[in-house]
C-alpha cells in the first residue's frame, strides 16, 4: 500500500500512517461516470478485481454504454460507506 505523505503524520503500532490520505486523480465525466480504471484508482484497488465482482454480481453497480462498464461516483460513494448491497 503506498501513501501520499504530506509533512509530519502520526504512526500507529505497525509503524503505518494514522491520518494519511493517497491523493489520486480520476477523470469523472460531467453525469458522474467514471471508466472502470478510473472506478479502480479511485477506490484503491485493480480494475480486474473490479471485473471478477461484475462477473460475480458483487461490488458498486455499473453501467455498461458502448461495450464499456462506467462506474457513478455517487454508488462508489456509497459502497465505501457500505450501503450498497454486495
Amino acid at each position: 500500500m503506498r501513501y501520499t505523505l504530506r509533512g509530519k503524520c502520526k504512526m500507529n503500532r505497525k509503524n503505518h500512517p494514522i491520518d494519511a490520505v493517497e491523493h489520486v486523480q480520476v477523470r469523472i465525466l460531467p453525469d458522474g461516470r467514471m471508466t472502470r480504471q478510473d472506478a479502480a484508482r479511485y477506490l484503491g484497488m485493480k480494475p480486474k478485481t473490479l471485473a471478477m465482482w461484475q462477473l460475480d454480481s458483487k461490488g458498486p453497480r455499473s453501467v455498461r454504454v458502448g461495450g464499456r462498464r462506467f462506474y457513478f461516483q455517487a454508488e462508489l460513494d456509497a459502497f465505501i460507506r457500505g450501503e450498497t448491497a454486495e
